[in-house]
């Protein structure tokens, strides 16, 4: 039987992800797949039959149903790349090897034969909207980066779409964030000057992959002028104390992705045609399901 553990945004909150991701492993001498996420962290292992509610979570996933952005598009390369990663280590099981396969065509078919992932559907998209809701004149603001990622390349791009010029990069490998400042015209600073980064800064965005909080208060105690932050990072890069002083507005995932699900009642009828192409791909992988263990 194929079993599975998970936590994901749907059953913790994002303290308690943070505390427990680091405890759902598996033995490494089992085959498995381990997807993890800002979101969630998903443990699948085994062989044999499999339950039809683990079917239809894999296949929602995929297809960007059960994210805290309903119809974001990186979960297919997250669970392509998890995937490819328990390829390489193990031979898994036909039925682990069909559930995934399953999974990134129903997410793939999804895509292309629904609207779902239009409109501010990645957090980067929906930092960038929360700030045009909040009327900031990007070009008037010094805008302070910490990370080098795809999720900061891609908010980069939607800032400068906008506007933005005043940029500053930063990251623990100078190195990165010179060739992205590079890029995208902006100025690379090293990590060891963050303070002065927050100095200068109107708005602040950090995802790193730091395992704990980087950014804390004293770093803010030459720090008068209001400052606009936004932590993408999980685990957060953020002290949530900092959002405690004057002049300080910090957003993390869990607000970001309160914001975006306001908008989801205007992809209502996309998430009903993206169920109805999950249901007939479920009923294809029983199929195949009762050929194979007969």
């Amino acid at each position: 039987m194929i079993r599975c553990k998970l936590i994901n945004h749907a059953t913790c909150g994002l303290e308690e992800r943070e505390r427990s991701a680091s405890r759902i492993g598996a033995d490494e001498a089992t085959p498995h797949v381990l997807l993890k996420t800002c979101n969630r962290t998903e443990l699948y292992w085994g062989d044999g039959t499999v339950s039809d509610d683990m079917v239809r979570h894999v296949f929602r996933v995929a297809a960007g149903l059960e994210s805290a952005l309903v119809g974001e598009r990186a979960i297919q390369g997250q669970i392509k790349q998890a995937y490819a990663e328990a390829l390489s280590k193990y031979k898994l099981s036909s039925t682990l090897n069909r559930l995934f396969q399953s999974a990134m065509y129903t997410g793939k078919r999804v895509r292309s034969e629904t609207r779902i992932a239009e409109g501010a559907v990645s957090h980067s998209q929906v930092t960038v909207e929360i700030l045009k809701q909040r009327n900031v004149n990007l070009k008037d603001k010094i805008i302070g980066i910490i990370g080098v990622n795809k999720l900061i390349e891609d908010a980069l791009k939607y800032l400068i779409s906008r506007g933005a010029v005043h940029i500053f990069l930063s990251n623990r490998n100078v190195e990165k964030a010179q060739a992205l400042a590079a890029k995208y015209k902006g100025t690379a600073v090293g990590l060891d000057r963050k303070a002065m980064i927050i100095g200068i800064s109107d708005i602040l965005i950090c995802a790193t992959s730091a395992p704990h909080t980087i950014i804390h208060p004293e770093d803010f105690a030459q720090k008068a002028e209001d400052i606009l932050i936004f932590d993408l990072a999980f685990p957060r890069d953020v002290d949530p104390a900092v959002g405690q002083l004057n002049h300080v507005t910090l957003l993390n995932l869990e607000d970001i992705e309160l914001f975006a699900q306001k908008n989801i009642s205007l992809r209502k009828e996309e998430i009903v045609k993206a169920e109805a192409i999950i249901e007939a791909e479920i009923t294809k992988f029983f199929r195949w399901l009762q050929f194979a263990l007969h």
